[in-house]
């Protein structure tokens, strides 16, 4: 087992299986950057260790249809694309809508709970769990080498809005046969207790939408099928209509409703370009960006780059988690928001959300169900992982077979007993516009440079053979605050720091510029304070 995403982070879930040269990946989905990311639009699962093999891939699990584990699909596909995907219904038609922007047909299989299927040497059983999306899976994988469970992201909601419950029984069953290997969602192990239920978040939309006197806008995640019901019966109850704004939004729910998961009240859904005519107090708007997204409808809203207005007695509901990393980017929004006369609801002022994570209690039970031999906590932060892993010690399963990996941690499974044995290094595989993995860390620190410190050029023209300056320098700033008279202090000393090293015999045009650098660098420094990015062209003639 190795994962190759998903172990350290929250995202870009991705674990590869092998035996017998045979390769079962299980999930593979995107990171979304942070803020010291400028201009990336999704991180992918480093496949580096796999590149040379995709040939020996036999199928990829999809556990359920969050972006975090199905949104690398097209990029992996684009290598390959035959390897089969296989997955629940729902799933695979949201990675399917995915696939084909991206002009891939797909090999799909759609599996249910209970279904067991064989991909070369791996045995595969489906198990229902329940999640923020309908139709997740778990999957166990029986090999001769021994018997995997994986739960994808899973909680234990007893009383789910699908009544589709995570499948105990079955848990228990195969913990009855000999679990060797379990490898569970940690995002919410350091939450003692249970995660409250889904279904209490209904009524409380319900009265937050009663008192607004406004427009309401609720954020969601664009695959929160259950949130987007909740906010269609609420609206329903209150008589007001509903529009979906964003892209992913007005996909995803269009096919959960063709499949049968999201049943739209009649009457209740507007297009927004018939939405114009009514009054702002029988609409509510459900959107994506509730992570602060830059491009998102929520932070366009914010900006005033909208075409939905806020303003006062409009409400705000922000009906998500906030995934770590994005807070300052939330906050950023709700601050915006508030500023424009907005009444903002979330997490943490009203019950307008859950997790779809399973609690510290939710996962004592389920290694108290299990019983298994050996732990891999999965799906979370170095501290989740920490956390998951002593909850499963706490239950008894023994210390040293508690593993603790990252991403690249190469696991064995040998007689029953789990070991780490490796550990490739892991790269983040940047997507920026069309490129893929084209940018690289150094690239990112450019562009933190140019934000933070500003930007210089010095151009100059010398003529080597008799050590002159022609022309210049000449010096542009961007992103600097002082005047650009400045500069005139420094643009005699370039020049004398030119002519020094041309009588000293350097002719060579990068090494003139080399010497341009470190002469207006270390005065920039001095002077300014700053440690701004600088382009010196010295032009020899």
């Amino acid at each position: 087992m190795t994962p190759l995403g998903g172990l350290g982070e929250v995202g870009r879930n991705m674990t590869v299986y092998e035996i017998d040269g045979k390769l079962l990946v299980v999930d593979c989905g995107v990171l979304f950057p942070e803020e010291h990311q400028p201009g990336v639009d999704l991180i992918l699962p480093d496949i580096s260790q796999i590149e040379h093999r995709l040939g020996d891939i036999v199928a990829v699990v999809l556990t359920h249809g969050h972006e975090d584990h199905i949104g690398g699909v097209p990029y992996l596909l684009k290598r390959r694309e035959d390897i089969p995907l296989v997955g629940s219904k729902l799933t695979l038609a949201l990675v399917a809508a995915k696939l084909k922007e991206h002009r891939i047909k797909p090999v799909t299989q759609v599996v249910a709970e209970g279904d067991r299927v064989r991909f070369g040497p791996f045995d595969l059983e489906f198990i229902a769990v329940n999640h923020s999306i309908p139709d997740a899976l778990a999957v166990a994988i029986r090999t001769q080498a021994g018997l995997v469970i994986g739960t994808g992201d899973f909680k234990m909601d007893q009383l789910p809005l699908d009544g589709r419950i995570t499948d105990l029984r079955a848990f228990a069953r195969l913990g009855e046969e000999g679990v060797d290997l379990f490898m569970t969602d940690s995002t919410n192990a350091e939450v003692p207790g249970f995660t409250p239920l889904e279904k209490n978040i209904g009524p409380v939309l319900e009265q937050v939408i009663a008192k607004s006197r406004g427009k309401v806008v609720v954020a969601s995640f664009s695959s929160h099928v259950h949130r987007v019901q909740q906010v269609l019966d609420a609206a329903q109850k209150n008589g007001r209509r509903v529009v979906l704004l964003g892209r992913s939004m007005v996909r995803n729910m269009k096919i959960a409703a063709d499949l049968g998961y999201l049943d739209v009240p009649e009457g209740v859904l507007v297009d927004l370009k018939k939405s114009g005519d009514i009054p702002d107090h029988r609409i509510v708007y459900m959107s994506t960006g509730s992570q602060g997204e830059p491009m998102a409808v929520l932070s366009r809203m914010a900006n005033g780059e909208h075409q939905v207005e806020i303003g006062e007695d409009d409400t705000v509901i922000l009906a998500s988690s906030l995934i770590p990393g994005n807070e300052n980017s939330v906050f950023r929004v709700i601050n915006g928001l508030m500023k424009l006369g907005a009444n903002v609801v979330h997490k943490g002022n009203a019950k307008v959300h859950v997790s779809g994570h399973a609690a510290a209690g939710e996962l004592m039970y389920c290694y108290n169900i299990v019983r298994p031999k050996n732990v891999m906590p999965i799906h979370g932060e170095y501290r989740h992982l920490v956390a998951n892993a002593q909850v499963a010690i706490e239950t008894g399963v023994p210390q040293n077979r508690t593993i603790i990996g990252e991403n690249g941690t190469v696991v064995d499974l040998v007689d029953g007993v789990a070991r780490k044995v490796g550990q490739h290094d892991i790269d983040f595989i940047y997507v920026d516009g069309k490129s893929v993995g084209r940018v690289t860390d150094d690239d990112l620190r450019d562009r933190r440079t140019l934000a933070e410190e500003g930007f210089i050029s010095v151009i100059t023209v010398v003529e080597t053979s008799l050590g002159q300056i022609v022309s210049g320098p000449e010096i542009h700033a961007k992103g600097v605050a002082e005047d650009d008279k400045v500069f005139e202090t420094i643009k005699p000393k370039i020049a004398d720091a030119l002519e020094e090293a041309m009588r000293n015999g350097a002719t060579d045009q990068v090494a003139l510029q080399q010497v341009t650098r470190r002469t207006i660098g270390r005065w920039v420094g001095t002077k300014l304070r700053r440690k701004a990015m600088i382009v010196p062209v010295v032009v020899v003639v």
